[in-house]
């Protein structure tokens, strides 16, 4: 059950919830774009909390009715089903609970923010490129799926159908949240196409996911960086290699290296090979405040070797395996195509109950 003090707190939120749909429709909030989305991303963020109290009100209420039901009625059966009912409401109450302790739970800086996301073959020469142009897809069609906009900052392709390198930003809501967990080291095994004895290959891709966020205050100075202008590489028409736009961004106090050659123009590049070394930095910001909150980049993706890895993607048996908390599913061709969504929330559950145990263990107090 719930104590008074946090009953308080959530029906404030509910006011404050009520508050905000009806500012959001006021035609003058509406002619301020800053003011609009700052409302917008208030309620977006009270949404979950308010749609879980309603739940548990709505259960308690229930309790209460069969609870009467129970006192004044006289027929055996229709107890029988009645406690059933009631031991199942009240089994709802506890799983509400805990979820409504996570939802008041402080929510850290990384909330809301968008992704920046990273992804490299490693080792398996061409197969791990082919693999590495595989997932980019994968996320491309989830990103699809959750109507998120991606945008390519940095494309290094194999050539054959491969990719040695891609650096794209995805923004939507909860894009980061979302991605996180894909941090790390994804295995594949299978038979390359150039295989003609038939053997399973097996070869790795590295991927890190890094938070991008409106309010993130980095200061850089220029002393600082290093910029070098070059001829861009890959597709691109008549602009490869007649013009110089790509840009690559050395940060010298952390020896952070950016580099960005997809868009038509120097300082287009300059400003998203900037954005990305901002989100660099501010991984690293977060990193040191709180280890817990973004777990070191270079521990994420690891050396690339193939002992390391958080998920397996096996062809030949159609299975894809999250080692991390031992999910695995036989749609493998589904989850290329962008169904990721049992995995991603199966992770979520998992970080959620670790969380929630670390509550109670702990005894933390959400009143405060």
């Amino acid at each position: 059950m719930i104590n008074e003090s946090i009953v308080e707190k959530l029906d404030n939120i509910l006011i404050r919830y009520k508050e905000l749909e009806t500012l959001l429709s006021d035609p003058e909030i509406t002619k301020d774009p800053n003011k609009l989305k700052d409302l917008g991303k208030e309620y977006r963020s009270l949404d979950e909390i308010v749609k879980i109290w309603t739940k548990y009100k709505k259960t308690n209420l229930e309790i209460e009715s069969i609870s009467e039901l129970i006192n004044s009625e006289t027929d055996k059966d229709v107890l029988d089903l009645a406690k059933l009912e009631i031991e199942s409401l009240k089994n709802t109450i506890e799983e509400v609970s805990d979820q409504i302790k996570i939802a008041l739970l402080p929510k850290d800086i990384t909330e809301n923010a968008d992704a920046i996301m990273e992804i490299r073959a490693g080792a398996g020469g061409d197969e791990a490129g082919l693999f590495a142009a595989d997932l980019f897809r994968m996320y491309e069609r989830f990103a699809e799926k959750e109507k998120w906009d991606l945008q390519v900052a940095s494309l290094n392709e194999t050539g054959i159908g491969g990719i040695k390198e891609v650096i794209f930003e995805i923004n939507g809501q909860e894009a980061y949240k979302k991605l996180t967990l894909e941090s790390g080291v994804h295995r594949v095994q299978r038979i390359p196409s150039t295989e003609s004895q038939g053997r399973i290959h097996t070869s790795t891709v590295t991927i890190a996911v890094l938070p991008k966020s409106e309010e993130m205050d980095i200061n850089i100075e220029d002393n600082d960086l290093d910029i070098d202008v070059f001829h861009s590489g890959g597709s691109g028409g008549q602009n490869v290699n007649k013009v110089a736009t790509a840009i690559r961004i050395t940060h010298k106090p952390t020896g952070l290296v950016v580099q960005c050659q997809n868009e038509r123009s120097q300082i287009q590049n300059k400003l998203k090979a900037m954005e990305i070394l901002k989100a660099r930095l501010w991984d690293l910001e977060i990193r040191k405040r709180n280890e817990e909150i973004s777990a070191n980049r270079r521990s994420q993706v690891g050396t690339g070797d193939r002992s390391e890895k958080i998920r397996t993607y096996n062809f030949p048996q159609s299975r894809v395996t999250d080692h991390r908390i031992n999910y695995t599913s036989h749609q493998l061709d589904e989850m290329l195509n962008g169904n990721l969504e049992d995995f991603i929330d199966a992770l979520l559950q998992e970080k959620q109950a670790k969380l929630l145990s670390q509550i109670e263990e702990n005894n933390v107090n959400i009143d405060q």
